[in-house]
């Protein structure tokens, strides 16, 4: 199986990706087009012997399949694998949510093939409980990112938004939202703002701060699992500040896909049915709860360790950058709160992807993935995860990688530079010729 990283966010990230494919071949520097791009990046990144982030989108389907038979053979009896195959949710897709249920110390639990169909479940049922079709949401949250606004067009809900900030919202600004709301709704960590996470006695106040305002706490903890470290608290004690929790089996366990919903038996019992009415009554699911399984047993238990390793790597890499004589580079946050965080470099996206792709291709590694430009033009952003293939590289690893990373990057940048320069002295001499 692959570690669990945000390759495996990209349905939820339609939008950017498809933005993101673009020709990203600098003219010179290979051309083609974008799917012949996407096929040299795989094949770069499937055939590299050591890589810091290893992304479930170079996975051959047959390796899929060996690995998700590797569990089941492993241990056949924790999985069910004796027993019938599911239908309609029944078999190891319940004991699945029996499994996370206890997990979580919640009453219940529900299997959901997509974390968005949870979230909007959550939201809908608690507006009916609530009575308020009004959610308190961060507007950098996945509910208003994501998910294309579906809790206003689909469950006629609307949001209301106490800090634009690129943290988590504060007790105090709950606290002061001008008119009232049904449910507060927290993502921890908030991912588009760099897998950030409060405090410990910050959430609990946040949380304080929406029961006085009357309002349900909803968590969408996609990432919660690995939340204990930086909280120092374990998940229990977590989910039980939250009175319905999402998360997810793929972006760090490495499932194939799904979640579950969490929450009272009755709120359970209640999302099974909108559940159906959404389509996410599936007549089979035993891959995906298998592979779910095989992550609550495999995955879940290192995450700590991913945590701590993060920081090293984090560290080495902020290191490496001031080494190199960057103008400016970031890792955001510096210490992470998670085994997740952002990488910020003064280049192009297209020169970061075309310089990581060349590193795969001549040295065999690979150090980061996709970059993209979510601020000004020229400075680009990653996410980096730090999961069992990152255990491995030590600090002077780290340094090394980003020496022979930043030498293409400069080698690709200068052929841009002379690029610019001929294109500009073409023009001009064109413009002069016509006088």
């Amino acid at each position: 199986m692959t570690d669990g990283t945000d390759e495996a966010d990209q349905a939820d990230r339609a939008d950017q990706a498809d933005r993101a494919d673009r020709a990203d071949e600098m003219d010179g520097t290979g051309g083609g087009t974008e799917r012949t791009a996407r096929a040299r990046r795989l094949a770069a990144w499937h055939g590299a012997e050591r890589t810091l982030t290893r992304g479930p989108a170079e996975v051959r389907i047959a390796e899929r399949l060996a690995a998700l038979t590797t569990a089941l053979t492993a241990d056949t009896a924790s999985y069910g694998g004796d027993g019938w195959v599911d239908i309609y949710g029944d078999g190891i897709v319940e004991e699945l949510e029996r499994r996370v249920a206890e997990l979580l110390g919640m009453e219940a639990a529900a299997f959901f093939p997509t974390g968005t169909m949870a979230q909007q479940v959550a939201l809908r049922c608690w507006a009916g409980r609530t009575g308020s079709p009004v959610v308190a949401l961060h507007p950098l949250s996945h509910l208003d990112m994501h998910e294309r606004d579906a809790y206003l067009t689909v469950s006629g809900l609307r949001a209301v938004r106490p800090t634009s900030e690129p943290r988590p919202p504060t007790a105090e600004e709950i606290q002061g939202l001008d008119e009232p709301f049904g449910t507060l709704a927290l993502e921890l960590p908030l991912r588009d703002a760099g897998f950030v996470l409060p405090e410990w006695d910050e959430l609990v106040a946040a949380v304080e701060a929406a029961r006085e305002r009357d309002a349900v706490v909803h968590f969408d903890g996609a990432r919660l699992w690995e939340c204990t470290a930086h909280f120092g608290r374990e998940l229990p004690e977590i989910a039980a500040l939250a009175d319905s929790v999402y998360v997810s089996f793929y972006k760090s366990l490495g499932g194939l896909s799904g979640a579950a919903l969490a929450g009272p038996e009755t709120l359970v019992t209640e999302a099974r049915a909108w559940r159906h009415r959404y389509g996410g009554q599936l007549f089979q699911q035993w891959p995906v709860a298998l592979a779910a399984l095989d992550g609550l047993d495999r995955e879940l238990p290192r995450l700590p360790s991913y945590v701590a390793h993060a920081r090293v790597v984090a560290e080495a890499l902020r290191t490496a950058f001031t080494a190199a004589g960057l103008g400016w580079s970031r890792v955001h946050p510096e210490v992470p709160h998670t085994h997740q965080f952002q990488v910020w470099l003064p280049y192009p996206a297209a020169v970061l992807d075309e310089a990581g792709v060349r590193l795969a291709e001549e040295t065999r590694t690979v150090l980061f993935r996709r970059w993209r430009e979510p601020g000004p033009p020229g400075l680009a952003m990653t996410e980096l995860t730090v999961a069992s293939s990152a255990l491995e590289w030590t600090a002077d690893d780290v340094t090394a990688a980003v020496g022979a990373f930043l030498a293409r990057v400069r080698e690709l940048t200068e052929v841009r530079e002379v690029m610019e320069v001929r294109e500009l002295t073409e023009v001009r001499e064109v413009t002069d010729g016509g006088r």
